[in-house]
């Protein structure tokens, strides 16, 4: 019901209808509310600052908080950071914006599960001053449960929402022991969680998750996307880019850059 016909029914003098229809239309307004950010304009005010030439641009600092994944580890102990996704979406900012000055830092550790990166989230990450903050953890709190890792997240979210900085959560990319087709394994469900809080504080999403199973649906082999068992390799860490690269979208006509 929209608010006119709740003001009719306040008029009439249809008391109880009225209340019902205001509970109606406040859960409406919940739900309107309850969404992830659109990559379309989430980082609207991002992309103006990427979007200045010299000498009207400023550094942008894009931070990448997590474990193992954006911390560049493909077969251990192997290290290859530069295929890996925060070093990919570098490379297409700076082909996408060509004036700006862009800082991509990664205070991701390997094997750190989110309640260890909540804990030094303060010394770590907001001290380096970001525009937007990426999150990756839940391939490894699956050891520490969902409850723990809904309270670590919810932490780190608030935090960065505190200091009016832009934040994206990333689900987990795949673990070939996990049963991608099975919602009660522990990775889908850490991923829905991750949906959840996405919506519920309206920031930015990247189903990294939901990329992979795509893939595979469509006939790519699992395989053929890893490093290991739980870590992609370059392919799969682009089809990861590719979601992050959308929150980026210039705002300039092609005429104008």
């Amino acid at each position: 019901m929209n608010s006119i016909s709740c003001n009719f029914l306040k008029r009439t003098g249809f008391g109880w209808l009225f209340l019902l229809c205001l509970l109606m239309a406040w859960g409406d307004l919940r739900n309107v509310q309850a969404q992830t950010a659109s990559p379309t304009n989430y980082l609207a005010p991002v992309v103006v600052r990427l979007e200045k030439a010299w000498p009207q641009n400023h550094l942008v600092n894009i931070v990448f908080h997590g474990h193992s994944v954006p911390a560049g580890y493909f077969k251990t102990p192997m290290v290859d950071s530069l295929h890996a996704y925060p070093n990919l979406l570098r490379e297409a900012l700076a082909e996408r914006f060509p004036h700006a000055v862009i800082n991509v830092i990664v205070t991701a550790i390997g094997g750190e599960d989110s309640v260890k990166g909540a804990a030094r989230f303060e010394a770590d990450v907001l001290p380096l001053k970001p525009d937007v903050v990426f999150i990756d953890y839940a391939l490894n709190d699956r050891r520490i449960g969902l409850a723990k890792a809904k309270a670590a997240w919810t932490e780190m979210i608030q935090k960065t929402l505190a200091a009016d900085v832009k934040v994206i959560l990333l689900t987990p990319t795949p673990d070939q022991a996990a049963k991608l087709d099975d919602p009660n394994d522990l990775l889908n469900q850490h991923a829905e969680q991750i949906r959840r809080l996405a919506s519920e504080y309206h920031v930015g999403l990247v189903d990294s998750l939901a990329q992979f199973k795509a893939a595979v649906a469509g006939g790519t082999a699992l395989t053929t996307l890893m490093a290991q068992g739980n870590h992609p390799n370059a392919v799969g860490h682009k089809l990861v880019a590719e979601e992050l690269i959308k929150y980026f979208p210039s705002l300039l006509p092609p005429a104008s850059k």
